[in-house]
């Protein structure tokens, strides 16, 4: 196991349980914040930071590191107000990262990690045809466009570097302090709201947090891992009408779900200005994690049933 990590973005999402698991392990860490860390990161080293820009300074923080983890991003917003988007991604996810990675290699960082999105791939897949690594990318909007560039110019830098390269491209990620789309979700689930959502028969791949971590940490200081992109889900498949019943599974309710012909929810939600949010719940988004099961030995070590129970325990305590 890797002898020293710096890790961005501890106070996010994924990032912090990321730190959690390194404490865990007793690795060293240094983690990059621009927040106070939690109170369960306190073992951790701080580097504040006011800001993560193609102009940060990170040398101080980078002396004696073995591996970094690159989490903090300009990260995926619905109905982006910004008048350039792609610039602002470009400025954080691409012109930040590469930034950080080339003053990484010159301090003798041996693997950089860098958690991209499936959005490089694309937002949808046909029946019975999952994205995998080989799929010719096609980011369709700014933040997978930026995630995509970013992964190009440090798979450039690998080549030119002594530093190796780990891309890993996660679809949604959920589990404990998952919000957005998914929180809310878990929500309307949780408060026994009856849905039009029992007809819809699409595949959506999915990965539970501690899953992605685990994935992470097959990367870390793994020659198998070095220049390559892997993939990441729980390997269990489900629709839009399975995810809920589950979801209600997990919190031991009844789920209440109404069949609705899918092509009409559609309509009815385009005629309402929400066609896009209809196409997600309709559309299929599939990734195939074999690369990673044959190359680095890994699996899932969890559930989908597990993630959800975990994620509705949460949700019910807090």
């Amino acid at each position: 196991m890797t002898q020293s990590v710096f890790l961005t973005g501890a106070s996010g999402f994924v990032g912090h349980a990321i730190a959690l698991n390194l404490i865990q392990q007793a690795i060293p860490l240094t983690c990059a914040s621009r927040k106070p860390l939690a109170a369960d990161l306190a073992s951790s080293r701080l580097y504040p930071i006011s800001e993560i820009s193609s102009d940060t300074d990170w040398s101080a923080a980078l002396s004696g590191i073995h591996t970094v983890i690159h989490c903090a991003a300009r990260v995926h917003v619905m109905n982006d107000t910004a008048s350039d988007p792609l610039a602002l991604f470009r400025s954080v996810n691409v012109e930040a990262t590469l930034q950080l990675a080339k003053q990484a290699a010159a301090a003798g960082v041996r693997q950089f990690i860098f958690l991209s999105s499936v959005k490089v791939n694309g937002e949808e897949t046909q029946p019975g045809a999952a994205f995998t690594e080989n799929t010719p990318p096609a980011p369709s909007d700014p933040y997978g466009i930026s995630k995509y560039e970013a992964e190009q110019a440090l798979l450039a830098l690998a080549k030119s570097s002594g530093m190796a390269v780990t891309i890993i491209r996660p679809p949604l990620v959920y589990g404990p302090g998952v919000r957005a789309n998914f929180l809310s979700m878990m929500q309307w689930v949780k408060k026994g709201l009856p849905l039009p959502l029992g007809s819809i028969r699409n595949k959506r791949s999915f990965v539970y947090l501690q899953n992605l971590v685990s994935l992470v940490l097959a990367c870390m200081d793994n020659p198998a891992a070095y220049n390559e992109v892997f993939l990441a889900s729980d390997g269990e498949d489900l629709s839009t009408t399975e995810l809920l019943r589950n979801s209600a599974e997990a919190f031991d309710l009844p789920s209440r779900l109404l069949p609705f012909p899918p092509a009409l929810l559609t309509l009815l939600a385009t005629l309402a200005g929400r066609k896009s949010a209809a196409q997600r719940l309709c559309q299929s988004l599939q990734v195939d994690i074999s690369k990673a099961r044959t190359r680095l030995s890994w699996a899932p070590p969890f559930t989908v049933r597990q993630g959800l129970q975990a994620t509705a325990r949460h949700l019910t305590r807090h």
